[in-house]
């Protein structure tokens, strides 16, 4: 009796870890199948050009292919990218490629970069002067106080010779304790990146990111200066796991059609445009010999 009772619990043991077996295979697959015909998306960016994006291009796009899509709209740098982690969003639009890289680090967070967007260049705009020749000693200048559009400014600043940075910094990360040189005491104000279009009136040049200068109507042909080279073309952001997602594909195929191309070729001319359209804005102003 003790045997046969034995053999029972074993074979009942058996069926229940078959069962749990089969059960947790079929939620892994339930769960795959449910991420590849996901069809509602929760796009997150900044105020303004990219959000533009959305609302006039990819959302109507998207919405013919049986999506449905929301936008939500962030004034900041760090929420978009906490939001993506913990799945609030499903993708952001908003960050360049060495900001995403340090906060995914910095964080801990799985997130990757998918695609490139059009990408309006950070710049430097008038406040109460008018004409980089203008600069003397004292000036004041706002930048973005995030540490690496810092960094974009700060060299955007030796590059005009208003400040002198260290010769064996990464410039990718400087900082304003990597400022070896400041013969016009170049009073440097920094702040969240929002408030920099509205900072022109308090100090005497401004340096603003490229969707905040649009979103408060600046256009870039008034800069007084605008950022050379590629590398902060912006990227969208996804969490590491969806990489392989068709809605991921259907995403980056709405960014990359010949529609929103050209689209963004008249509604965002002077931008930046990805690297794989084989297209680029010039520049359109340079700075002056130092």
């Amino acid at each position: 009796m003790i045997v046969k009772s034995y053999l029972k619990f074993l074979l009942l043991s058996l069926c229940i870890l078959t069962l749990a077996s089969c059960s947790g295979e079929k939620t892994t697959q339930s769960a795959a199948s449910t991420e590849q015909n996901k069809k509602e998306i929760i796009i997150g960016t900044t105020v303004g050009d990219f959000a533009d994006m959305v609302r006039d291009q990819v959302k109507p796009e998207l919405e013919k292919q049986g999506y449905r899509v929301q936008l939500l709209e962030f004034t900041d740098y760090v929420r978009p990218n906490l939001a993506l982690a913990d799945k609030s969003i499903d993708i952001n639009i908003f960050q360049h490629k060495p900001y995403l890289d340090d906060f995914a680090q910095s964080r801990h967070l799985d997130i990757m970069p998918a695609f490139q967007v059009p990408t309006g260049p950070l710049g430097i705009y008038a406040g109460r002067m008018h004409e980089l020749s203008a600069v003397k000693e004292g000036s004041s200048v706002s930048v973005p106080n995030d540490p690496s559009n810092l960094a974009r400014a700060l060299v955007m600043l030796d590059k005009l010779g208003w400040i002198t940075l260290k010769t064996d910094i990464n410039p990718l990360k400087a900082s304003l304790a990597d400022i070896a040189g400041n013969n016009k005491n170049i009073k440097l104000v920094p702040l969240e990146a929002a408030q920099l279009p509205r900072s022109r009136h308090d100090v005497d040049f401004a340096v603003i990111n490229g969707n905040f200068a649009t979103s408060s109507g600046l256009k870039f042909t008034s800069a007084l200066y605008l950022e050379p080279g590629y590398t902060y073309v912006n990227w969208s952001a996804i969490r590491t796991a969806d990489k392989d997602s068709q809605w991921v594909k259907d995403i980056t195929a709405a960014y990359n059609s010949a529609a929103f191309k050209q689209y963004a070729f008249k509604r965002f001319a002077g931008y930046k445009y990805p690297e794989s359209w084989g297209i680029q804005a010039t520049q359109p102003a340079s700075a002056p010999a130092k």
